[in-house]
């Protein structure tokens, strides 16, 4: 039977036995179907080899003299450079702890003595096919984040130089206003209202903008917070939202945290302004902050009393610019959440949402207890 690697390009295979007639087995097996092969008759051998060369797999029998087979596969494995590269271990040894050890040390997979050609073809190609395939997504992710990255720096580029004219804008309209309202008639102060009305929505649209695109750009400052500050400057900063709703909060003393004041009190700020903006209509908002500790992390838990969400809509929550067709009624600019979710993760914690419609939603996140956590 005659198995072809996964790709055009010789892998190259070390082979480590002490014992010589094995090593000529399968060597010429793997030559005989386009492998490249090296060999080793011990652990040291081994180990220069790999240091020398990495190989793109090994095969490792378990009982060596000198260093045995779990050793060498726990030596590699602690190595950066190496710990990729898939082991299968080939072995008389047929008891199961031997095998369990064999991956509780890093071994990919097991073969056992005598073997089959088939079999061990299978088992090699099946390993190169899933460093393949891990490589493929690391090349992946490292171009998607690359790719974030030049976004984000083109969303602060753009939404920097964007003030500026804007701000001229609103200047210009605000002076026509003062200067000439009494002399123009109803039709275009309204328009002149709706200048100012559109501008202003603009200008938190970029303010909203630059915030997500600065998150992540430096190293979190792991300051010593205290929660019930963070909390107060946060209410302090909607304060005027908190008293023309008639929001009533509940909530008990927070803990310390570490990480970077601005942006905890910013994810404080948009929880808590959600659950107002998304009140049910003609009630006062409710909404109630609870903490506990969960393992190394303190779970934060925001509770309100409102519309909810759709389950359709539970899953797209926190991405940037998204508005459901509920939304649209409610002012926002689609990244409040977006943000919150990128400050929870810039500090080592995650963030999620479970909700019912009318009935309300909850926001819960983590942070962690101490800044060694993350």
């Amino acid at each position: 039977m005659h198995i072809t690697p996964i790709n055009q390009s010789k892998k190259e295979i070390l082979v480590v036995d002490d014992t010589p007639d094995n090593l000529r087995l399968l060597s010429a097996i793997l030559t005989q179907h386009n492998y490249e092969v090296r060999k080793a008759l011990n652990g040291s051998q081994a180990i220069a080899s790999v240091n020398a060369d990495a190989p793109d797999l090994i095969l490792l029998d378990i009982k060596m003299p000198g260093i045995d087979g779990f050793e060498i596969c726990t030596t590699l494995k602690q190595d950066p450079a190496c710990e990729r590269i898939p082991v299968i271990f080939i072995s008389a040894l047929d008891d199961a702890l031997d095998k369990v050890k064999a991956f509780s040390v890093g071994g990919a997979d097991y073969i056992t003595k005598p073997f089959q050609e088939a079999e061990v073809l299978a088992r090699i190609e099946n390993q190169l096919h899933i460093l393949s395939l891990q490589e493929q997504l690391k090349k992946q992710n490292e171009e998607l984040a690359r790719s974030n990255q030049a976004l984000e720096q083109f969303a602060y580029v753009v939404a920097h130089d964007l003030q500026q004219p804007l701000q001229s804008v609103l200047g210009y309209a605000a002076i026509i206003n003062l200067k000439y309202s009494e002399s123009l008639d109803s039709s275009v102060n309204g328009y002149l209202e709706k200048i100012s009305e559109a501008g202003t929505r603009m200008q938190r649209l970029i303010q909203d903008l630059l915030r997500y695109a600065q998150i992540g750009k430096q190293d979190i400052d792991c300051l010593k917070l205290d929660g019930n500050v963070i909390l107060s400057k946060a209410l302090d900063n909607i304060a005027l939202m908190l008293q023309e709703s008639h929001a009533k909060l509940t909530y008990a003393d927070l803990p310390t945290l570490f990480g970077n004041e601005s942006q905890i009190v910013q994810l404080f700020q948009n929880l808590i302004g959600n659950a107002v903006k998304f009140a049910q209509p003609g009630t006062n908002p409710k909404i109630e902050i609870a903490v506990s500790p969960v393992n190394n992390y303190w779970l934060f838990t925001i509770h309100d009393h409102g519309i909810g969400i759709s389950p359709d809509n539970l899953s797209h929550v926190f991405k940037l610019f998204y508005r459901s067709k509920s939304d649209e009624k409610i002012h926002g600019s689609g990244i409040g959440l977006a943000v919150c979710k990128k400050i929870v993760e810039s500090h080592g914690g995650q963030i999620w949402v479970t909700s019912e419609l009318n009935v309300g939603t909850t926001f819960s996140f983590t942070m962690p207890v101490n800044s060694g956590t993350h």
